[in-house]
């Protein structure tokens, strides 16, 4: 079995702009230690030449290719990043290929926000795929999924490596920088907490607001436990009156210890600026974000009931801004002593979501089959 995954490629491309680079090569890792795939390659829907200058397609054994060039190439073709040509991929089961959708975003959000807020969007013939994979954290609108694309919908792992946090941790200890946890214990003091936020505030599921009123809550309880209050990805609602209204409201602000910012790597802004991370998410429990700041060691208050089934981090229900509030007062006091719990439960965590632990590889392993079930040579080793 041959496997194409598509990407999007377009300049000055990084992979700290969303997750979907990280996901292909995760996918491609999973997909690759099945015994009867032979190849897995990516089918550039872009602009540009190459990915991610983070992303060393040798050192995956990949190759880039444009859809002329892979119309005989696979077997079974994923769109991922980037849709395909609908003509193309018309042609690709014409011929008796298997296309997958792989839905990485909030499937109900893509179809609703775009309209109510008159967002610019494509849609794509509903009947383009052969199936469609959802990630776990999206397994609630299956029936949805299902009746919109007229074929069966099935859940696919959740994926995750330290390879970029861990490639990027590196490249800033290079200019004297350090990403990682240090006891905020001084001549027998703890030091405040400097928080940051990284919600992407593109969309209902993932924005500041809750977290910012759980910094302001402990701010107000405990003033010495915040240093300072970091909003990222905020400098294009800086001037809506709503925001304005919120932020002029937090003591956090009125004390000046609250700065608004644009978009940062994690890694590279927590080695330089913070030290706990606060965020809050409305049904999409499952995010990179969680993960690079637990393999940093960071304290992190969040509300994913899907982390909570770990006991990573410190979980907070629901838009429980209070309790948030109470546990970033927790973590400044005790995450020190906590440290030892939290490494064991992250561990459990990265074991889970590797791309190369059996259970994944299995998962895939068995997606393929059900898939090409009417195709059985391509599921010879």
């Amino acid at each position: 079995m041959r496997i194409g995954i598509s990407v999007i490629t377009h300049a000055n491309q990084n992979i700290w702009e969303n997750g979907m680079s990280q996901n292909i090569i995760f996918l491609v890792q999973s997909l690759k230690a099945i015994p009867f795939v032979k190849a897995v390659d990516l089918i550039n829907v872009g602009g540009q030449p190459g990915m991610a200058e983070q992303i060393d397609l040798s050192l995956f054994d990949l190759h880039l290719m444009s859809e002329q060039e892979a119309t005989d190439a696979f077997d079974v073709i994923i769109e991922l990043a980037g849709a395909l040509s609908p003509h193309w991929l018309a042609l690709q089961r014409a011929r008796g290929k298997k296309v997958v959708f792989y839905c990485v975003g909030q499937p109900y959000v893509g179809l609703a926000e775009y309209n109510v807020f008159e967002k610019p969007t494509s849609f794509p013939p509903v009947d383009r795929s052969d199936e469609v994979w959802v990630l776990p954290k999206d397994k609630g609108y299956i029936p949805m999924l299902r009746t919109m694309y007229r074929c069966p919908v099935h859940v696919t792992p959740y994926l995750w490596d330290p390879l970029f946090v861990s490639r990027r941790k590196q490249e800033i200890a290079e200019h004297g920088f350090y990403f990682g946890w240090r006891d905020n214990l001084q001549d027998g003091v703890k030091t405040p907490l400097n928080v940051a936020i990284f919600e992407p505030n593109i969309s209902v599921v993932k924005t500041s607001s809750i977290p910012m009123l759980a910094c302001d809550e402990a701010y107000r309880a405990e003033p010495q436990s915040i240093g300072m209050m970091h909003v990222l990805n905020t400098l294009h609602m800086k001037d809506h009156l709503t925001m304005l209204y919120l932020a002029n409201s937090l003591n956090l602000v009125k004390d000046h210890k609250a700065c608004f910012y644009g978009r940062h790597d994690i890694a590279g802004f927590m080695a330089q600026h913070a030290n706990a991370v606060v965020s809050h998410q409305w049904c999409n429990d499952q995010n990179y974000l969680y993960l690079d700041a637990l393999y940093g060691d960071y304290p992190l208050i969040h509300n994913s009931p899907w982390l909570k089934e770990f006991g990573a981090g410190y979980y907070y229900p629901d838009f429980n801004a209070a309790e948030a509030g109470r546990l970033l007062i927790h973590a400044w006091q005790h995450h020190e002593e906590n440290l030892g719990s939290q490494r064991q439960a992250s561990q459990a965590l990265f074991k889970a979501t590797s791309p190369l632990t059996e259970a994944n590889i299995a998962a895939h392993a068995q997606l393929l089959t059900n898939l090409c079930a009417d195709r059985p040579e391509l599921l010879r080793n």
